[in-house]
């Protein structure tokens, strides 16, 4: 292809083509280029783009209470966000605390109420067994497989989630005492219990002072009855001399 030669004797380059789609083709002289600033902009832009390691990082979100997860290093966090990771770790310490405190006194009321060998519950349970067993009971109640044993009347038709009447004290000597009454029914009848135990000082374990059954129209079955216990046992004790007792 030959130079054009304009009249003024300078001399063009040839036209440049510039093809962006295989069935079309677009020409476009050297002057147009150099006129398009757009397209020379677009080259640049390009350039200084694609160069590598020039890209910004990613700005992190500011770290809050609410929403920290300790992913950001510690000294990457600024004076605020410390302070909140800081509250943060400061609430969930103290969840923790309270966690482990409840949890420990649940424990300690199922252990003294339920599992503790002088709780009300496991005295509740040995008198239910005791008037199974007991000849007298059974003979005014029924059948001991059959009997069972109940706390105060309530509107709750199951006999299970009655609560057993109870009462502990502490006297002016510093014996504890521990009452409980409930109610008992078998095929043949119902009955009242009654029981007082009392722990003394320095003991472990309670001493029984009385535990009944009352059944109506019955006389008072005893199961454990200690005032009469040591009367009998001060009435052994008398002196006799020629078929005389001396107290």
């Amino acid at each position: 292809m030959m130079n054009r030669v304009t009249v003024s004797g300078l001399r063009l380059r040839p036209a440049a083509t510039i093809r962006s789609n295989p069935n079309t083709t677009l020409t476009t002289l050297p002057w147009q280029l150099a006129r398009c600033p757009s397209l020379s902009h677009g080259r640049r832009y390009a350039t200084q783009h694609q160069q590598p390691g020039s890209a910004p990082e990613a700005r992190r979100r500011a770290v809050t209470p609410f929403n920290d997860d300790g992913r950001v290093p510690w000294t990457n966090l600024s004076a605020g966000e410390k302070t909140a990771r800081a509250a943060q770790q400061t609430f969930n310490f103290g969840m923790v605390i309270v966690g482990v405190v409840l949890t420990g006194g649940v424990g300690y009321v199922l252990y003294s109420e339920v599992f503790s060998s002088d709780s009300k519950t496991t005295y509740f349970n040995r008198a239910v067994d005791r008037i199974r067993t007991d000849p007298r009971c059974r003979e005014l109640l029924g059948d001991g497989k059959k009997i069972t044993a109940f706390g105060e009347e309530t509107h709750n038709k199951w006999r299970r989630a009655r609560p057993i009447a109870s009462t502990i004290s502490k006297d002016g000597r510093g014996d504890e005492h521990m009452m409980i009454e409930f109610n008992v029914q078998g095929p043949k009848g119902a009955g009242r219990v009654g029981m007082h135990l009392i722990k003394r000082a320095g003991q472990r374990e309670y001493d029984y002072k009385y535990f009944f059954v009352d059944v109506r129209g019955h006389q008072r079955i005893y199961l454990e009855n200690a005032d009469a216990v040591r009367a009998k046992e001060a009435e052994n004790k008398g002196f006799k001399l020629f078929g005389v007792k001396w107290g």
